[in-house]
C-alpha cells in the first residue's frame, strides 16, 4: 500500500496538485513536435531547440542542382538553440531582421565548433607522447588533425586582433564609473564560445544597455566575425 501526504496550502488548495502542474510544464519544454516523429525521445534538460528541415543538393544533371530534403522518412530534426538563435527569435518577435547575416553566424558557430573539438582533444589519451606511440597510423593522423585545428584557431585569432570593440575614453576612473574595455577577443568568445547575449557583455563590462552601446557592440561583433571569414578588418572601433 502506497502513501502520499498531501499538503494544504492556507487558501485550501493541495500542493500536490501544484507540483502536479510545475511537473506537466516541465514535460511540455521537453516536447517533440509531430513534425519530428517519435524516434526523438522528449527531454526536458535538452532546453531550448529549433526544428530544422534536414537539406542536401542533388545533382539533376547539365551542372544543375536541387535542394533535397534528406530527413529521416520525410521528417524535421531539431538541434539545441544557441545563442544566435535566441538573438534572431527577439528580433523576429520585434518584426525586425535578425542581427546578423548568415555568414556571420555561420562563422561564429564554425569558430566556437572548432575551439571546443580542440579543448577536448586531450581526452582521448593522458599525454601527447602516448597518442604518437600508439599503434597503426591513426594516432598521427589524430595529431594532425588536432594541428590543424590549432593552427586554423590561431589564424583567426590573428584577424580577431588584439584592439578594442568598444573603449573607454581617457577620463579620470571617478568620471567614467566602473566602465571597462571591451576586447575583440574577449567580445567573440563570450558570445560564440560562452553562450552570452550581447547585454551580458555590456553589462559584465559595466556598460548600461541602451540603443546606442548594444548597436555599437553589435556592430562590432558582426565585423569581426566577418573579419574572421577573411584576411582584412576593415571596421571601426566604437568609443563611447
Amino acid at each position: 500500500m502506497t502513501e502520499h501526504v498531501v499538503i494544504v496550502a492556507p487558501d485550501g488548495v493541495a500542493r500536490l496538485q501544484a507540483e502536479a502542474d510545475r511537473i506537466a510544464a516541465i514535460k511540455a519544454r521537453g516536447a517533440v513536435p509531430l513534425a519530428c516523429g517519435d524516434e526523438i525521445p522528449e527531454a526536458p534538460a535538452r532546453g531550448a531547440f529549433r526544428v530544422f528541415e534536414p537539406m542536401r543538393l542533388r545533382s539533376v544533371g547539365s551542372g544543375e542542382y536541387e535542394a533535397q530534403h534528406v530527413g529521416y522518412r520525410g521528417r524535421s530534426a531539431i538541434r539545441n538553440a544557441d545563442v544566435f538563435d535566441v538573438m534572431a527569435a527577439a528580433a523576429a518577435r520585434k518584426k525586425k531582421s535578425p542581427p546578423f547575416t548568415p555568414g556571420q553566424v555561420a562563422m561564429g558557430r564554425h569558430y566556437r565548433n572548432l575551439v571546443e573539438r580542440h579543448a577536448c582533444a586531450g581526452l582521448r589519451c593522458s599525454s601527447l607522447e602516448a597518442v604518437c606511440s600508439g599503434g597503426g597510423g591513426q594516432g598521427g593522423e589524430f595529431i594532425d588533425a588536432v594541428l590543424r585545428d590549432r593552427e586554423e584557431i590561431s589564424l583567426m585569432r590573428r584577424r580577431i586582433g588584439t584592439g578594442s570593440a568598444i573603449e573607454v575614453r581617457r577620463v579620470r576612473p571617478s568620471k567614467r564609473g566602473s566602465r571597462m574595455t571591451i576586447t575583440n577577443q574577449r567580445l567573440v568568445d563570450m558570445v560564440c564560445i560562452e553562450g552570452k547575449s550581447l547585454r551580458d557583455v555590456l553589462e559584465s563590462h559595466g556598460w548600461s544597455v541602451y540603443g546606442e552601446t548594444t548597436k555599437a557592440v553589435r556592430q562590432a561583433l558582426a565585423g569581426l566575425l566577418d573579419a574572421m571569414a577573411g584576411p582584412v578588418y576593415t571596421g571601426r572601433i566604437q568609443s563611447l
